[in-house]
């Protein structure tokens, strides 16, 4: 069982359910995410569902509740289109380690506006709270690409806040 991120989750799907040819994750923190997909025909089917379910429970995180649904469902539940991903990023959030330490390290060889440092993690809510020591000169745009590619870095399930210094 691994503790992973949206992109391993989804690789993870995708390796045991080949047919389903859509599929995203999307968690807003709080221990849950909702998995999306469809197979060929842009369905799910309940009997998808259910092994999707399933498959949650026994192969991703052990501390995230899922709920499964259509596809289709993305844009009515307002889920953003996720940027293109640097390769960086991508091999980042494919890695099965998701220890303290190699992830603070990751993400500050990842993102160079500055120093990222843990603060303190809510487990009643999910949240990883963490200072950031900006290099100067970092623009807004900087500042918003980071906050997205943090997103893919940290565990599905959990969220993100942060205080810039």
């Amino acid at each position: 069982m691994a503790v992973g991120t949206r992109l391993l989750s989804e690789h993870i799907i995708k390796k045991h359910s080949p047919h389903l040819k859509y599929v995203r994750i999307h968690s807003g923190g709080g221990h849950t995410a909702v998995i999306y997909a469809w197979n060929e025909n842009l369905q799910l089917s309940d009997q998808d569902a259910f092994r999707l379910r399933r498959l949650a429970a026994g192969h991703l995180s052990p501390y995230v509740s899922y709920k499964v649904k259509p596809y289709d469902k993305l844009q009515e539940d307002g889920i953003p289109v996720r940027p293109e991903l640097p390769e960086s990023v991508v091999e980042a959030a494919m890695s099965r380690s998701v220890q303290q330490t190699e992830l603070l390290a990751r993400i500050n060889r990842l993102f160079p506006i500055g120093q990222i440092a843990f603060n303190r993690y809510d487990a009643i809510h999910g949240t990883i709270h963490f200072d950031v020591y900006l290099n100067p000169g970092i623009t807004a745009i900087e500042k918003e690409l980071f906050q997205e590619y943090l997103h893919e870095v940290i565990p599905l399930g959990s969220s993100f806040e942060l205080t810039y210094h």
